[in-house]
Parts: structure tokens; sequence; C-alpha cells
């Protein structure tokens, strides 16, 4: 198994043969990054809209080929870029049966959680990935396979490790305290890294890191 050293290493190689060189900074939550999957029509819905397929096939644009999904090999979940609408709808119906088989509980036991992955990209070189794109001025971020999964594998630790600090919001229900520590949470049922959505700051890059979790009754 890879350290994060050797990732990083492998991610400096890559930035010298033209990935963007996009950094990872950290992870925030928003005020409301819970929400409940009440039944089996809710959780497909959810999946297609992540996806951008079906009905949401129309959000799909020219980033959704950075984004991160989580597929299937045999037993193992794995992580990929979907490169086409062919590769989404096979991942979709790969997590379509993967959830009949974790059986989710739809009475208050099954979550969606949206954080924030905020990057950042050095000021010399903003200017190298400044596009316009429909009229509008944003950035493209060309990076390799082995690139946007490194920054993937930052975000997943980051949220790994927020389960020592300190509660973001104090709005925050119990169930969903008990979400943000991880207790409880019987099974990932399907996640992924939103790039096609990034918003920009000062400075700053946010993407969303979506979760579907399936808790355990007693939580």
């Amino acid at each position: 198994m890879e350290s994060m050293r050797d990732i990083d290493r492998a991610m400096e190689r890559e930035a010298a043969r033209g990935s963007c060189p996009l950094k990872f900074v950290r992870i925030e939550f928003g005020s409301q990054p819970y929400q409940e999957i009440a039944s089996w029509e809710k959780l497909l819905e959810v999946l297609s809209y992540l996806l951008r397929v079906g009905d949401y096939g129309r959000f799909a644009g020219k980033g959704t080929g950075n984004n991160v999904y989580m597929g299937l090999k045999g037993r193992k979940t794995v992580f990929k870029r979907a490169r086409s609408f062919i590769d989404r709808r096979v991942i979709f119906a790969a997590v379509r049966r993967y959830g009949k088989k974790l059986k989710p509980d739809f009475d208050g036991h099954t979550y969606l959680e949206t954080v924030q992955c905020v990057f950042e990209l050095p000021k010399e070189e903003q200017e190298k990935y400044r596009v316009t794109y429909d009229g509008k001025e944003t950035f493209a971020f060309p990076m390799s396979d082995r690139y946007i999964l490194g920054l993937y594998k930052h975000c997943i630790l980051a949220r790994q490790t927020t389960v020592t600090g300190e509660i973001p919001h104090k709005g925050f229900s119990e169930k969903e305290q008990g979400i943000f520590r991880l207790e409880g949470v019987r099974d990932v049922l399907f996640r992924c890294l939103l790039f096609d959505t990034i918003k920009f700051g000062e400075g700053v890059l946010c993407a969303d890191l979506c979760t579907i979790y399936c808790l355990r009754e007693k939580i």
C-alpha cells in the first residue's frame, strides 16, 4: 500500500510531466452537510445526479471527466475517472447492485454527506491554466489519472482525520455528530469527488466530496 509520501512524490513527477499542479489544502463542512435518503427511489435519484446520468445527464460538462467515482472490481471498491456517459452508466449499474447487497435501511439510517475540498493553484501558474468557456472566464485543469487520484487520496485522508476535531457547527443533530465522527457507520455505499461543480474563492477552489453512508441501526 502506498504511503502519502509515495503518493506526493508520484504527483510531483506527474506535475513535471504537465499535470496542473493543483494542491490540496483542507476540507470544510458547511452548515448543512447531511441529507437523509429516505427511500430506494431517492437513493437512485441521488446516484443519478452524482453520476450525471438519466435525467441529470444534462449536468455533465467538460469538467465531468475529472470527477473521481467509486466503482467495484470483484468484491473490492476502486476509484477512477469516468470519461464518458457509458462509463458512468456502468458505474451506476454496479453501485445499484452493490446497494441491493448492502440492503440500506431507509428508516433514518442512510445519509448523503457533502463536504468541500479546498485546493489552491500557485499564483505563478494561474495565467497558464486560465480559459474562457461559454463566455465566462474559468480554469482548465489537465491532470493525469495518477495525479488526480493523488488529490482524491488527500481528500479521503483529511476526511478520516477530522473525527478527532471539534464538531464544526452547533446545529448538528446527535445523529449528524455521530456521522461526523464516523461512529455507527456500517458501510460506505458510494463516494465521489466532483470537479465539474468546482467553485472559485479568494485564491482557492472548492470541489464537493460526496459520500453515501449506511448507518448501523443503533446510532
